[in-house]
């Protein structure tokens, strides 16, 4: 066990703990675990060797056969190997903030900044942003330390409008949380949520305000423009007239709006407010814009110029603040010399709201989000996964020991600003920072800032950051620090989770190759980790294979797996269920229920049959030169009907996506597979050698319960579209016909 004392200035007492670190439990076990497990992968490797080469079979068909199966148990283990990184030293942390004002006094405080990004006012309703913004503000920390950047890559006018009358709302709502340190600082969640509420005049007219405010942004939403009649004053309507007939999403100048002034702008109680900064980066059609890392690098480069604290916290504009306390939890760390001098970040993890009782779509990513980054976290540390996230700015400018100049003193680490954010020469050099051209021919996205070339910018900047000689941490309090929004269709999930797949493959083939690259900066197991990330998308290759050869062979009685009666049997069985058996453990012992655990194995399967599988088929084409995909934002709207079906647990599909029809195929294919063996059983017929293939098929039917409902017991809009349903019907009977052909070929040759 750890701790650390955190101030040299205390020589005759011992300062109080600011935070302490301990082994798992479980490592002893994990790490002899992996030595048996790995003995009876060798013992697997020795049978599909023996298979191919010391008794080759003559016919090609099964020798395909024999072959795709040792392709899919070779992904199998390194996918198992590779998740080894995370069960070798896994820590657990522990803060002790309270300690903090003991050691630290306000006006010490470091200056933080919060970066939010939003995209489309649609997808991403200003009404979520701005909560989340509200929430922020509102933390147990000096406002005049704290400063709200919001990105608006989006560029409109509507999300600037909603900002406005956030920033008059929270005049009365910051003094109200302080007054009755409330927990829930997002207005919406702690006004609409099942907690005791003050009974008193003063909650009555806050919330009003609150209606007032979010039915005022409503209608400016739905009018799709804002009116004379919302326009109070001659700063709005200079700020709303940069929106020309000429400007538009995709090209435009920079717009960057000062809403609260720290210097000058108070609540109610007299208190300054923090800064909040709306800015829309200057955009081109003829410039790259790299999607949500550019955003962040002009938010870095305009915050140095306007404020510059050393602190940023990175955050999704639908992930709220949920412990007012996070930033002295954070400061805890910081704070410490012995870890200042390498520390990149502190990751929380991604935690979520809303996530129905049994997480069908495993939305909380368990492993991830929670288990994984423990693992990490003993080695170099976890990765960055895009929000919840405070970063030192210095680690964003060069390695530990040699730091990276700016091509401008401005946007130094080390600059001290000493000049107002609304001066003129202050305000001219921000937009000339945040313009479309500003990053040519210079290190930003390369050297410097978040990191260019991937769609997952955040782990593709972390990676680099490891790759540096940088260390992170990973801060999983009890009660969440941060929660977002789900998807709550089986489409958006997967939809979002190709995007990242894409985005992993461009790191995994790229020059920096967790596996060629990483390996020599940060060692094995750290490369390793990395490695089950990037290469996550080469799930589809066993789902796949085992989702139809053996399905189609014991639909034409022909026997790939060992008999019950022989030892390979056992095998096969240990395998299965030492690796389910270890996630299993893995998920029971952070919270997780049985339920949960048979959900996060489903969409494994699911995904390795829909967005592994897509994403592997469009990075391929894109390599080749067919551009097949472009960013698309995950819709942060709610509809009413899907969201009543996914509080009941019902899958939702709806959507004719292709995504589903290899997923409608393996479905229908498992269980006519599944009905024939059953039917062959009940027969009388010698199923010895077809065990396996039985167990196997009759797991994956179970796995795909939801789906056979979709197709046949439902009549609501979630259910299985009927093209779908067409187009994997044709599409099995033309694989079932085309496996009897081949089956039937290859018994015909091995008589002869």
């Amino acid at each position: 066990m750890e701790g650390r004392g955190l101030r040299a200035g205390f020589t005759t007492h011992a300062p109080p703990p600011l935070h302490m670190s301990e082994p798992l439990r479980r490592t002893a076990f994990n790490r002899l675990f992996a030595v048996v497990y790995f003995s009876a992968i060798l013992a697997l490797f020795y049978r599909h060797v023996r298979n191919l080469f010391l008794h080759p079979t003559t016919i090609f068909l099964s020798f395909s056969i024999t072959l795709s199966l040792f392709i899919s148990d070779l992904v199998l283990a390194f996918m198992w190997a590779s998740a080894q990184a995370f069960r070798m030293s896994p820590i657990r942390r522990k803060e002790f903030p309270q300690n903090l004002k003991r050691i630290i006094k306000d006006k010490d405080f470091v200056g933080l900044y919060v970066f939010i990004c939003t995209a489309d006012p649609y997808k991403e309703p200003p009404m979520n942003v701005v909560n989340t913004a509200l929430s922020l503000m509102a933390y147990d920390y000096p406002t005049e330390k704290i400063s709200i950047y919001v990105s608006d890559d989006g560029g409109s006018v509507l999300t600037l409008f909603a900002f406005m009358e956030a920033a008059k709302f929270a005049r009365h709502w910051l003094p109200f949380c302080r007054e009755h340190n409330i927990m829930e600082r997002s207005p919406h969640v702690y006004f609409y949520s099942n907690y005791h509420h003050p009974s008193s005049p003063h909650f009555d007219k806050i919330k009003m305000m609150y209606e007032d405010m979010k039915v005022k942004v409503e209608h400016v939403i739905d009018k799709g423009e804002v009116t004379d009649e919302y326009i109070t004053d001659h700063q709005q309507r200079q700020a709303f007239n940069k929106w020309t007939k000429s400007f538009t999403r995709m090209d435009h100048p920079t717009v960057i709006q000062i809403i609260l002034d720290k210097s000058h702008d108070k609540d109610i109680s007299g208190r300054l407010m923090p800064n909040l900064i709306y800015v829309s980066r200057g955009k081109s059609k003829t410039s790259p814009h790299h999607f949500k890392a550019g955003a962040l690098n002009v938010l870095l480069r305009v915050s140095a110029v306007m404020t510059n604290a050393p602190i940023i916290l990175t955050q999704d504009c639908d992930m709220y603040s949920n412990d007012p306390q996070t930033p002295l939890r954070m400061l805890c760390y910081l704070s410490d010399p012995a870890l200042k001098s390498s520390l990149a970040f502190i990751q929380f993890p991604q935690r979520f709201h809303g996530v129905d009782k049994d997480d069908i779509y495993d939305n909380e990513y368990k492993l991830p989000f929670q288990i994984n980054p423990m693992g990490l976290d003993g080695l170099k540390g976890p990765s960055y996964v895009g929000s919840s996230c405070f970063f030192r700015r210095r680690s964003l400018f060069g390695d530990p020991s040699t730091p990276v100049s700016p091509e401008i003193p401005e946007l130094s680490p080390e600059h001290v600003v000493n000049k107002p954010i609304k001066s003129q020469e202050t305000l001219s050099l921000a937009h000339h920072v945040a313009s479309c051209n500003y990053e040519n021919e210079t290190k930003w996205g390369s050297k410097t800032g978040f990191r260019y070339g991937s769609l997952v910018e955040d782990f593709y900047t972390s990676y680099r950051l490891h790759c540096e000689g940088w260390k992170s941490l990973f801060c999983n309090p009890e009660r969440a620090a941060f929660l977002g929004n789900v998807p709550i269709t089986l489409f958006d999930g997967v939809n979002q989770c190709k995007r990242w797949c894409i985005g992993l493959f461009e790191v995994a083939f790229s020059k920096y190759n967790p596996l060629t690259f990483g390996s020599q900066y940060m060692g094995l197991l750290m490369s390793l980790g990395y490695s089950h990330y990037a290469f996550c998308s080469f799930w589809c290759i066993p789902v796949t294979f085992y989702s139809f050869l053996p399905q189609l062979t014991l639909l034409n009685q022909v026997s790939i797996f060992p008999k019950i009666s022989e030892p390979w049997f056992f095998l096969y069985v240990f395998l299965f269920l030492g690796s389910y058996g270890q996630d299993f453990l893995d998920i029971i012992l952070v919270g997780g229920t049985v339920r949960r655990w048979w959900n996060v194995q489903r969409m494994w399967m699911i995904r390795g049959l829909t967005c592994n599988l897509f994403a592997s088929i469009e990075y391929l084409l894109e390599s080749l030169g067919i551009s097949t995909y472009d960013f698309c934002l995950t819709s942060k709207v709610v509809d009413d009907e899907q969201s009543k079906r996914y509080g009941q647990g019902i899958f939702e599909f709806g959507v004719p996506s292709p995504l589903f029809v290899p997923l409608t195929v393996a479905a229908i294919i498992n269980l006519f597979s599944f009905l024939s063996g059953l039917t062959g059983f009940f027969s009388g017929n010698n199923m010895e050698g077809l065990g396996l293939q039985m167990i196997l098929t009759g797991f994956i039917v179970l796995n795909y319960l939801p789906v056979y409902g979709a197709i046949a017991l439902r009549n609501d809009a979630g259910k299985m579209p009927t093209q779908i349903i067409i187009i994997s019907t044709f599409v099995s009977v033309a694989l079932y016909y085309a496996s009897s052909l081949c089956l039937w070929s290859n018994n015909d040759s091995s008589k002869h």
